[in-house]
């Protein structure tokens, strides 16, 4: 297996120094592992991603600063060095550390942060979002458009988070699984009533936290089981416990918890130890049901991806959310 001429500039690797082989699989990109010697005679590892047409293109764009962002707790994921377009054949690469997968204990291995999992995305989720050129304090949003599976999402920035999560993750997917799986005048007015009604009532600024609303931070935004681990970075040092394959944007800490209760997988020690650092957002007593709210997105989102039985859990969910909080109209 060649390594593509792009690919050897970005990373100023010697050709002659350095190999590359298939590694593992994905179902969105061809995958691969590129270990090289560097000039101070040490071994280092990559892991790249290509793939070919615009779509892959958007979706390598959007990791490459997804783990950047992520990378503000820098053992949580694997460094971000460089994505592009290939130069000796079509497509588009990313290049990232690469995970040497293990199951070894934190504690026994020297000079790593020794932070659990809980830990590290609690201090990621306490940490405010950066400030975007042209606004005075964190907003909702991203830099570029990511991907959650295939789904491109829409990141403009949104200085309202119930704003932004209405129309750029409940509306938006909305039209995607419609593009999918047809017309379907039932899921519309459930998902535009939810979008009006519920969100508003259950996560709008003058709601939250007593009316000072929420401050944006940074979450992966594809948090379940499958992407997450423990393993030396860069296939070297200490054991950490990482995530990986974000789909990152600046938004309410809880949106990130939608998914992780959606595949369980994330016990109530982890949350627990989570919330003793990340507190729920006030009022407390609506915490469930807010991210019953966020984990609709992700229930819309397999629907539109995979169809079948992913309608019955979002319908479920705002008709829930609606008998609850909006009892006065109808659904």
């Amino acid at each position: 297996m060649k390594l593509d001429s792009a690919v050897v500039r970005a990373l100023s690797l010697d050709p002659a120094k350095t190999n590359v082989k298939s590694h593992g699989g994905s179902g969105f990109s061809t995958t691969a592992k590129i270990s090289t010697t560097l000039e101070d005679g040490t071994g280092k590892h990559f892991f790249m991603k290509t793939g070919k047409g615009k779509d892959a293109e958007v979706m390598f764009r959007g990791e490459y600063a997804s783990l950047n962002a992520i990378h503000a707790v820098p053992s949580l994921c694997p460094a971000s060095f460089a994505h592009g377009v290939l130069e000796d054949s079509q497509g588009s690469f990313l290049v990232t550390d690469f995970l040497d997968m293990t199951s070894g204990p934190l504690d026994s291995y020297e000079n790593g942060s020794r932070m659990s999992l809980a830990a590290k995305l609690a201090k990621l989720h306490t940490t405010p979002a950066p400030i975007p050129e042209g606004f005075s304090k964190p907003v909702s949003g991203f830099s570029v458009p990511t991907c959650c599976g295939d789904t491109e999402q829409p990141n403009d920035y949104t200085e309202s988070w119930a704003d932004f999560y209405s129309k750029h993750r409940l509306l938006a997917i909305l039209k995607k699984s419609e593009r999918t799986n047809g017309k379907d005048s039932s899921l519309r007015a459930l998902v535009e009533k939810t979008a009006t009604e519920t969100v508003p009532r259950l996560i709008g600024d003058e709601h939250l936290n007593n009316g000072k609303g929420i401050t944006p931070v940074t979450v992966h935004g594809d948090l379940w089981t499958g992407n997450k681990g423990r393993a030396h970075i860069g296939g070297r040092g200490a054991v950490e416990d990482v995530v990986f394959d974000p789909s990152a944007c600046y938004a309410h800490s809880e949106y990130e918890l939608g998914i992780m209760q959606m595949f369980g997988g994330f016990g109530s020690s982890f949350m627990k130890e989570y919330h003793q650092i990340c507190p729920k957002t006030e009022p407390v007593e609506e915490y469930e049901d807010r991210v019953k709210l966020y984990e609709l997105y992700h229930h819309l989102n397999h629907y539109a991806i995979f169809g079948g039985g992913y309608k019955g859990g979002a319908v479920s969910i705002m008709r829930e959310l609606h008998r609850k909080y909006n009892a006065k109209s109808e659904m």
